[in-house]
C-alpha cells in the first residue's frame, strides 16, 4: 500500500513570468498525464533527461514513475489547468543520499518551474532524514546545471565518463534562503505588474442597466481613457455604453490580460473556468456572495480561487472594490469609484470593499495623488505582501498606505516592511476588531496574541502604525511632499500667541522637542511669515517648523501661502501647516500652484495645531527608526543547534511513550534546562528534597544563602510558597517546616542558591504563534507589571538592534538603568540572553511555549532560576518558512 505524503507537500507557486501553478505529489492516477507530458517533449528535453532517444514510456516506466513512497522515493509535479508542465523526483541511493533529477515541458522552460521544484523537493527530502542529492547530468544540458548551481546550496562537481555528476548539500543556508527569497520577490512583483498594466481588459457581466456593477465598471474604465482595448462581455447584449459587446470571453478576438468580473457569484466559477481557457492573466472579482455570506459562500470562493491559481491566474477579491492605475501608459480604472484622486506618489491597498469609495474621495478631496489603489475585499489571493514587493520595485509609489482588516501572513510582512521602509514609508492603519481573529472569507490563521503584538512587530518593521483613517492621510500628505526630519527639534511660528503655544504643548506630548514659538502677532503678512521660515529652517537647532496661521480676516492668505510656498519649496527641512484651518493640500501652499496632484515640497495642511504635530510626531519616530543601524542576528558562540533538534525530536518520537504521537495536536513538555543549555543559557540547579536534613545538605552543596520554594508553579505563586535568603541551617529548617506544612499534597520543595542582592526579578517567554511565528516577550516579574500587562514582544530571531529595543520597550525600562532609586542591572546580559532566547525559538519552530522565570538580573549579570518548555508538531506550513508558496 502507498505511503501518505504531508498535506503541506501540496503548494501553489507563483512563477517567474507572474503565472502560477500548482505542485502536489504524484500520484497513479496521474499515468495518462505522465504520458501526455512525455509526448510533448521536444526531442533535446528527453535527451538531456534519458541520455538518449526515449520517443515514449513503456507501462512498465509509467507505473515506475507514478508510483512511489513518497519516503525513500518521491516525486512531485506541477500542473497548469489539468496537464502536467514539469516533475522532479529522489530516489534514495544510501544513507542520507538520494539521486534526483526534474524535466520541464519545453513550452514552459524559463519560467522558474525547476527552481521552485528543486525547493519543494529539498524540503521534501529533509524531512525524510536526507542531507544530499546527486544528480548526472550531460555537459551540454547548461540549463538544469545552471538550476543546481544556483539554488544557493553548497554544491560540489565532478567530470566522468561523459557525465556532470552534481552533489548538492541540502541544509539551508544564508545564501540558499536569499536565493529563494529574491526569486519569491521577483515572481510575485510580476505577478502585481501583469495585474495593474494590463494590455486589455474584458468586463464580464457589463449590461446594459446604467446603474448595474458592470456597467459601472465599464464607464469608468472608458472615462479614464484606458491606453487598451476594452470588451464588454455580456450573453445577449450586441454593444454595452456604445462599445461592441462579446457573448462570452472566449469570444473575443484578441488576447485578454484582465477580467474584471461583475456576474452573480453563482455564475462566477463558470467564467473563471472561461478565462482560464482564454488565456487570462488576472481576474478583478467585485462580486460579492462569497466568504463574507457564510458556508455556502465559503466554500464556492474556495474553488474559485483553486480554479485560478492552478491556471496561472492571480485574484483580486472577489467581494471588492477594483483596481487603478494612474500612470500615463495605462489609465487604468477598473473600479466602482468614479471619481480617481490624479496621478501622485502614493500606493494604496485597502482591504475593505464597501470603504474603498470613501478612502479614494478621501484622498481626492485632499488633494493628494496616487500611483495605484487595489481594493482586496476578501482577499482569497492576492493581499498586501504581493504589493509591497511590487511597490517595492515601482519607481512611481514613494509612499505606502495600508488599509487592513486582517494580516494573512504576518512574518511575512514584517519580513518585507523591515526592508522595504528603509527606503519607503509604510503606513498602516489596522481596525481593532480584526485582532481578535481573521474575518469570515480571509485565509489567514487567527491572531491568538495580544494587539500589542501587532503594534511590536509594526514598530520592529518600520511600519508608522495610525489609530484611524483621518492619520492615514495626515501622515501620508507629509510623507508624500515634504522630506524627513533629521531629528526631533521643533520650530514653531505664527499669527496666534494661543495656537502657537498649543503646538509647543502638543510637541512635548509626543515626545518632540519644540523651541520657543516665534510669535508674530495678527497683523503678521507674506514678509513677515517669509523672514520667520527662513530663519527657523537656516537655523541648525531645528528640524522641522509648524507654521500657524489663521488671521481675523482672510486678506492676504493667498500672498502669505505663496510666502511659505516659495521658502519651503527647497524642501530642506519638513514643513507643516495650520493654513486657516483647512486639511489637505491647498493648492496655495504649492510651490507651482498648477492643477492635479501637488509636487514635492508642497506644504500639507491641517485644521489645528494638534493634528499637523501629531503627523509631524509620527515621522519623525519613523525618521529615527530609519537613521538606527539594522542590525544583524550575532553569532553568538557555544550554540548546538543539531544536539537541540535530537532533544526536541526524542521527545517528539518517543517509542517508549507509543512512538511517534506527533500529531500537531497533542502538546509534550520538554526538558527545558537541557533545551536551553543547547543554546548556551544555563538554568540554575533547584535540588528536590524531602526532608529538612535533605534541604540543609543541598544547600550545603549548592552554597549558601539559598531559597525554598514550591516544585510546581502554580504552588510558588501561592501566597507564601517561596522563601528567599535563608542564609543558614536553622533558618532553613524552619522554612521547611513551615512551607511543608503549608503546600501539604504538593508536588514537594527545591533548594535553590540564590542570587548576589540586588537583582531585578524579570521574566522572558516565547511562543510559536501560527500567525506570526516566533516571538519573544520581555517584561518585569512583579505583580504590579503583570497586572499593567507591561510586556514587549520581538519577532524571533532577534538582532542586537531588536534585544536592546525589546528591553528597553517596557513602561518600567528604567528600573533597569537605576532610576527612581533602583540599582542598575547589567542591561548587556539581558540582551544576549533575548538574543539566544530568539535563535533558539526560530530554529526550533517545533518548540511551542518556553518561559524563563524567573530571571533575576543585577550588576553582576543575569540568572535564570526556572524554565518550562513544550514542543509540538507543526500540522501545516509555518508561515515564510520553508520552500515558496502561496499562502
Amino acid at each position: 500500500m502507498q505511503a501518505h505524503y504531508p498535506d503541506r507537500w501540496e503548494a501553489d507557486v507563483v512563477l517567474a513570468d507572474g503565472g502560477t501553478a500548482h505542485l502536489r505529489p504524484i500520484t497513479p492516477e496521474d499515468a495518462d498525464r505522465m504520458r501526455a507530458f512525455h509526448s510533448r517533449l521536444s526531442d533535446e528535453s528527453i535527451y538531456f533527461r534519458f541520455f538518449g532517444p526515449h520517443p515514449r514510456l513503456s507501462d512498465r516506466e509509467v507505473e515506475r514513475f507514478t508510483v512511489v513512497d513518497h519516503v525513500d522515493r518521491v516525486a512531485l509535479i506541477a500542473t497548469i489547468g489539468e496537464e502536467m508542465t514539469a516533475v522532479v523526483r529522489y530516489d534514495r541511493i544510501g544513507p542520507g543520499e538520494a539521486e534526483v533529477a526534474f524535466l520541464v515541458e519545453d513550452a514552459h522552460q524559463g519560467r522558474g518551474l525547476a527552481s521552485v521544484l528543486l525547493e519543494h523537493i529539498g524540503a521534501a527530502a529533509r524531512e525524510r532524514g536526507l542531507s544530499r542529492f546527486v544528480a548526472e547530468v550531460l555537459p551540454g544540458n547548461r540549463r538544469m546545471i545552471g538550476v543546481f548551481r544556483q539554488a544557493g546550496y553548497t554544491a560540489e562537481s565532478t567530470f566522468e565518463d561523459g557525465v556532470v555528476r552534481l552533489t548538492l548539500d541540502l541544509t539551508p543556508t544564508p545564501t540558499s534562503r536569499e536565493v529563494m527569497r529574491a526569486r519569491e520577490h521577483r515572481a510575485e512583483s510580476r505577478s502585481i505588474q501583469r495585474l495593474l498594466t494590463p494590455s486589455s481588459v474584458a468586463v464580464v457581466g457589463a449590461s446594459r442597466e446604467p446603474d448595474s456593477v458592470g456597467q459601472t465598471v465599464l464607464r469608468h474604465l472608458l472615462a479614464a481613457d484606458f491606453t487598451g482595448p476594452v470588451y464588454p462581455v455580456h450573453r445577449e447584449a450586441r454593444s454595452v455604453a456604445g462599445v461592441r459587446a462579446h457573448r462570452s470571453v472566449e469570444e473575443i478576438d484578441g488576447e485578454v490580460d484582465l477580467a474584471v468580473l461583475a456576474v452573480p457569484a453563482e455564475h462566477v466559477l463558470e467564467v473563471v473556468e472561461q478565462c482560464a481557457r482564454k488565456g487570462v492573466h488576472g481576474l478583478v472579482v467585485v462580486s460579492s456572495g462569497f466568504g463574507e455570506t457564510g458556508e455556502e459562500g465559503m466554500a464556492r470562493q474556495r474553488e474559485l480561487v483553486r480554479i485560478a491559481r492552478s491556471n496561472g491566474m492571480r485574484v483580486v477579491g472577489p467581494n471588492c472594490l477594483g483596481i487603478a492605475n494612474t500612470a500615463a501608459d495605462v489609465r487604468l480604472n477598473a473600479t466602482l469609484a468614479g471619481r480617481l484622486p490624479p496621478p501622485g506618489r502614493v500606493g494604496f491597498f485597502s482591504q475593505s470593499g464597501a470603504l474603498g469609495t470613501a478612502l479614494l474621495q478621501w484622498v481626492a478631496e485632499r488633494g493628494m495623488g496616487i500611483s495605484t489603489f487595489v481594493s482586496a475585499g476578501n482577499r482569497v489571493d492576492v493581499s498586501g505582501n504581493d504589493l509591497l514587493q511590487y511597490w517595492e520595485e515601482d519607481p512611481a509609489t514613494e509612499v505606502i498606505l495600508l488599509y487592513l482588516e486582517s494580516l494573512g501572513n504576518p512574518r511575512k510582512f514584517a519580513r518585507l516592511a523591515r526592508r522595504i521602509s528603509r527606503r519607503k514609508p509604510i503606513v498602516a492603519v489596522k481596525s481593532g476588531g480584526a485582532t481578535r481573529g481573521v474575518p469570515e472569507g480571509h485565509a489567514a490563521p487567527a491572531l491568538r496574541l495580544p494587539d500589542v503584538v501587532l503594534s511590536s512587530l509594526f514598530e520592529q518593521s518600520g511600519v508608522i502604525r495610525v489609530d484611524d483613517l483621518t492619520q492615514l492621510f495626515d501622515v501620508a500628505q507629509l510623507l508624500a511632499h515634504q522630506p524627513l526630519p533629521q531629528g526631533s527639534r521643533i520650530g514653531v511660528v505664527g499669527n496666534s500667541d494661543a495656537l502657537a503655544l498649543l503646538a509647543v504643548d502638543a510637541c512635548v506630548d509626543a515626545g518632540l522637542d519644540p523651541r520657543d514659538p516665534v510669535d508674530l502677532g495678527a497683523r503678521a503678512g507674506a514678509a513677515e511669515f517669509g523672514e520667520a521660515l527662513t530663519a527657523l529652517l537656516d537655523d541648525p537647532g531645528v528640524d522641522a517648523v509648524v507654521v500657524v496661521y489663521v488671521p481675523p480676516l482672510s486678506q492676504g492668505a493667498e500672498a502669505v501661502a505663496a510666502e511659505l510656498a516659495r521658502v519651503a519649496g527647497d524642501g530642506r527641512k519638513p514643513v507643516v501647516a495650520t493654513y486657516l484651518g483647512r486639511r489637505g493640500m491647498p493648492p496655495e501652499l504649492r510651490r507651482t500652484g498648477r492643477d492635479g496632484a501637488p509636487g514635492r515640497g508642497a506644504i500639507p495642511s491641517y485644521p489645528s495645531p494638534e493634528e499637523a504635530v501629531r503627523a509631524l510626531a509620527h515621522v519623525a519616530r519613523h525618521a529615527a527608526w530609519r537613521r538606527r543601524p539594522s542590525g544583524t542576528v550575532p553569532d553568538t558562540p557555544g550554540i548546538d543547534p543539531e544536539g537541540a533538534r535530537a532533544l526536541v525530536d526524542a521527545v517528539l518520537h518517543d517509542p517508549a511513550d507509543g512512538g511517534d504521537r506527533s500529531d500537531g495536536h497533542t502538546a509534550r513538555p520538554v526538558d527545558a534546562s537541557a533545551l536551553l543549555a543547547r543554546y548556551g543559557v544555563t538554568v540554575w540547579p533547584a535540588e528536590p528534597v524531602d526532608s529538612a536534613d535533605a534541604a540543609v545538605a543541598a544547600a550545603e552543596r549548592l552554597g549558601w544563602p539559598v531559597a525554598l520554594k514550591a516544585i510546581a508553579p502554580e504552588a510558588q505563586r501561592a501566597v507564601g510558597g517561596v522563601r528567599l535568603g535563608l542564609g543558614g541551617e536553622e533558618s532553613l529548617r524552619e522554612a521547611y517546616a513551615a512551607l511543608s506544612g503549608q503546600l501539604a499534597g504538593a508536588s514537594g520543595l527545591a533548594v535553590q542558591r540564590m542570587t548576589p542582592l540586588p537583582a531585578v526579578h524579570t521574566v522572558v517567554g516565547a511562543v510559536e504563534d501560527p500567525a506570526f511565528g516566533a516571538v519573544v516577550s520581555f517584561g518585569l516579574g512583579d505583580v504590579t507589571a503583570a497586572l499593567l500587562g507591561d510586556r514587549a514582544y520581538r519577532l524571533a530571531p532577534l538582532t542586537e538592534v531588536d534585544a536592546a529595543d525589546l528591553v528597553r520597550s517596557i513602561r518600567a525600562a528604567p528600573l533597569l538603568f537605576g532610576r527612581h532609586g533602583a540599582a542598575p542591572v547589567r542591561v548587556s546580559a539581558l540582551e544576549e540572553l533575548l538574543i539566544r532566547v530568539g535563535r533558539l525559538t526560530d530554529e526550533i519552530p517545533e518548540l511551542s511555549v518556553l518561559e524563563l522565570d524567573p530571571v533575576m538580573a543585577g550588576d553582576w549579570g543575569v540568572a535564570v532560576l526556572g524554565a518550562t518548555a513544550v514542543v509540538r508538531e507543526p500540522t501545516t506550513p509555518l508561515l515564510d518558512r520553508g520552500p515558496r508558496r502561496l499562502g
